[in-house]
């Protein structure tokens, strides 16, 4: 699984969505990965809980505690507009899905 650091909320965190991270995130959202994934890339029919929980669950998976992650949902996510947090949903699907494209995977 690829992670994929950036700078969120209060400075660079990495994100990563392990496979135990995909199951929780499929059951918050009601809805398998890549069905999670086509509401995100299409930007339509996406749900509040498919953009704040595939970034709450893969700050988990980029190492942060789950207590943080949910202190930095709330701090940066919640009673914003979705469309600020959306793109880092998307770009964090985008890794866990197709890798890094910068990134030689016959290692």
């Amino acid at each position: 699984m690829t992670s994929y650091t950036t700078f969120f909320g209060d400075g660079e965190h990495s994100f990563r969505l392990t496979p135990a991270q995909i199951g929780e995130l499929e059951a918050k959202c009601g809805s398998g990965i890549g069905m999670i994934a086509n509401r995100l890339f299409s930007r339509s029919n996406f749900t509040q809980a498919d953009v704040t929980e595939t970034i709450r669950l893969a700050l988990i998976g980029g190492g942060t505690t789950p207590k943080r992650a949910h202190e930095l949902i709330v701090a940066y996510v919640d009673g914003r507009p979705l469309i600020e947090p959306y793109e880092l949903a998307a770009r964090i699907l985008e890794r866990t899905l197709l890798g890094n494209p910068h990134e030689d995977q016959r290692k």
